[in-house]
């Protein structure tokens, strides 16, 4: 099946997105298709100034050309826009004045925003892509800050989605590369999303898994095409991000695409993490923590977890109120503490409860570690293919040191009550051993607490 077969599956399925729209040339069809979804009613056209550049003007012919009465709300595009809910309630209160559709012209921030401040007013929105650089322009949640914590506020998604591959494959290389490091998430999120299944945890979705899982080595495979912006080799990323955001809309959460990677870059998002004079994207976040998550999968599968003995580091582990001390050390008092506690309650075991579960992953380790080699990529094998399309590969890249990402590796489970890769090695006692594993070589043997 091919993947424009494959969104029109996905799309028939979704309970909220009626119409994907991808190809060449497209902006040009944007009255149209609004028309068909949201009838003759006005249009409130939000965008930055980059995004407006780049498609926005042209997206105002198309609907005026088609008897919609437009007007136009534009964000600064310099510093880039933040994904926060105080912002997105801005645009919520710039929609309100009237009873327009939104129409989202731009990538990953605004659509989001958009998304969220649509979903307030109890209204639909459409999407104009402008860059294959994530995976939300389907998804049915907007991951945004609120008070300083990151988290996937639940949302309905696009009601339609047009992506010019014109459009898309002149975006930025590097947005092109935040897209494909986002993409790459998706692998060590499967090797995750294997763990909690073996573990009897969370059950592998037998609609969303294939959605995400089977296409993805074929659209990560043309890097070098990708970076060079090539319309083939964008349309499969595109494609693929596509598929990921209607897959999340499927299962009704964001496993599918998210898991010790997405944790890792959410701290540092949270962090407000510069670079260069920027600040560092959620791809560029995602594809330095989809390398990390992949060196501690090749540390751990390198160990043998079938000697473990599980009523003795059932007794050893740390129990609830040790880790709820742990988290206010890590984050200080405040908001972000007190949610990464609700969040670690959420998935706590510890007595016999956790003796059980270290005795079935004793028992299922050699299956699990044959499943995850199987789907898994290695940390060598990623890194050769994120720098060929244009992504980070290693922390120093975005800005982040070894002793940051020590402290990062270390936070990430606490963010989540996802069951990880992350929790796994915490309820082994291999956490800390798998992080230093994880650094830079050079800083293995002076990175500590």
């Amino acid at each position: 099946m091919t993947g424009p077969d494959l969104i029109g599956d996905a799309v028939a399925r979704s309970q909220s997105v009626m119409e994907v729209l991808i190809g060449c040339g497209v902006l040009a069809d944007v009255g149209a298709v609004y028309r068909r979804r949201f009838g003759p009613g006005d249009a409130c056209i939000i965008a930055d100034e980059n995004t407006w550049a780049a498609a926005g003007a042209a997206v105002e012919r198309s609907l005026q050309a088609a008897g919609i009465t437009t007007r136009t709300h534009i964000l600064p595009a310099t510093p880039r826009p933040k994904p926060t809910v105080e912002l997105a309630t801005q645009l919520r209160d710039i929609l309100e004045e009237d009873d327009s559709a939104p129409v989202a012209v731009g990538s990953g921030v605004v659509n989001d925003l958009v998304k969220h401040a649509a979903f307030a007013l109890g209204r639909d929105y459409l999407c104009v892509a402008t860059a294959a650089s994530m995976d939300g322009y389907t998804s049915a949640g907007a991951p945004l800050s609120e008070k300083g914590f990151k988290k996937t506020i639940p949302c309905r998604p696009a009601r339609a989605l047009v992506a010019d591959l014109d459009v898309i494959a002149a975006a930025p290389a590097e947005m092109t590369g935040w897209g494909y490091g986002d993409l790459a998430g998706k692998v060590p999120a499967g090797g995750d999303w294997i763990i909690a299944d073996a573990l009897g945890i969370e059950a592998i979705d037998a609609i969303a898994w294939p959605m995400v899982q089977n296409g993805l080595d074929g659209w990560l495979s043309q890097p070098d095409r990708i970076a060079a912006g090539d319309r083939d080799a964008v349309e499969g990323l595109f494609l693929g991000l596509t598929l990921v955001g209607l897959a999340m809309e499927a299962h009704g959460s964001s496993r599918p695409a998210s898991g010790a990677d997405h944790q890792i870059a959410h701290l540092w998002e949270m962090d407000d993490l510069h670079h260069g004079g920027e600040r560092v994207s959620h791809g560029a976040c995602v594809a330095v923590g989809t390398m990390t998550a992949l060196r501690m999968y090749d540390w751990l599968l390198a160990q043998d977890l079938t000697t473990l003995d599980p009523s003795l580091r059932a007794a050893d582990a740390p129990s609830l109120a040790a880790k709820e001390a742990e988290i206010r050390d890590r984050f200080g008092p405040g908001e972000i503490a007190d949610r990464a506690i609700v969040e670690t309650r959420t998935k706590h075991v510890e007595g016999a409860a956790l003796q059980a579960r270290l005795t079935r992953l004793r028992d299922v380790w050699p299956d699990l570690s044959a499943r995850l080699r199987a789907r898994l990529w290695t940390a060598d094998r990623m890194a050769q293919h994120l720098a060929r399309a244009g992504a980070p590969v290693q922390a120093a890249d975005i800005g982040v040191d070894p002793a940051y990402l020590y402290r990062t590796i270390l936070k990430a489970r606490f963010l989540r009550s996802r069951y990880t890769i992350l929790d796994l090695l915490d309820e082994v006692g291999l956490l800390d051993q798998a992080a230093v594993a994880a650094l830079p070589g050079a800083a293995q043997s002076r990175v500590g607490t």
